[in-house]
């Protein structure tokens, strides 16, 4: 049996045309006309890329500091030692330690949102990969969280980093910011965000790179963009 649609869902779906592909300038302009939740809905980018990531070479992943931020409070906690602990710490890391925090991780204790470990502890971690490993927590070069540099690495996850993965079928989602953001702020943040992904785009990939893109909020329906401008955005 088909799901009918809220009163206030269906009205805003009647603001979108399904039908069109809208330019950057205007879906930017439409989807913050799209606010209709009680909370500060998060700003959504979806891209559909031409990229089969059974390939390694294929395989998107990396992440982007956001310069005005992703609007979140993010706890972060670093895996290192020595003088690391206290570095991580003095940059606003909110839990910094050694295997106390494997053991925490262990015992299902998992009181933050972010994980970094210097090299030297991967080993540590490794332990716990298969825990850490499908909440997308687990540590990686590509995404800046395994490094000596602790400090620059917990200001990037707090001062707005977002990590971003292809998924099976080619597909990228990232949350870029609030709706309560200003226009100029949701636009830089998206703009950012697009140029790491086409960056990051293969030169094994054959024809168009950005197949479909879309922005939402949490709560709202997706306006589709126009891809060909998508991968204008360098």
């Amino acid at each position: 049996m088909a799901k009918k649609l809220s009163k206030r869902y269906s009205a805003l779906v009647e603001k979108v045309d399904a039908t069109k592909e809208y330019s950057v300038e205007e879906a930017l302009k439409l989807v913050k006309d799209l606010k209709s939740a009680k909370f500060d809905e998060t700003v959504e980018v979806s891209l559909k890329l031409n990229v089969d990531p059974r390939h390694a070479d294929q395989m998107i992943r990396g992440s982007v500091v956001l310069p005005a931020g992703t609007g979140k409070s993010v706890r972060v906690a670093v895996v290192t030692k020595g003088a690391k602990v206290d570095e991580a710490l003095v940059a606003g890391a909110d839990i910094a330690g050694g295997a106390e925090i494997i053991e925490d991780i262990q015992a299902g204790k998992m009181d933050f949102d972010v994980l970094i470990a210097s090299p030297d502890m991967m080993g540590l971690v490794g332990r716990v990969g298969r825990v850490l490993g499908p909440k997308g927590l687990m540590p990686n070069p590509k995404t800046g969280t395994v490094t000596m540099d602790v400090a620059q690495a917990v200001k990037n996850s707090k001062g707005g980093q977002v990590n971003f993965r292809v998924d099976k079928h080619g597909n990228i989602h990232a949350g870029i910011g609030k709706v309560s953001f200003s226009d100029e702020d949701i636009k830089s943040n998206f703009e950012t965000f697009v140029t790491a992904i086409n960056k990051n785009k293969p030169s094994t990939a054959k024809g168009r790179y950005i197949q479909h893109g879309a922005i939402s909020l949490t709560m709202s329906p997706g306006v589709t963009m126009d891809p060909l401008e998508l991968m204008d955005i360098k």
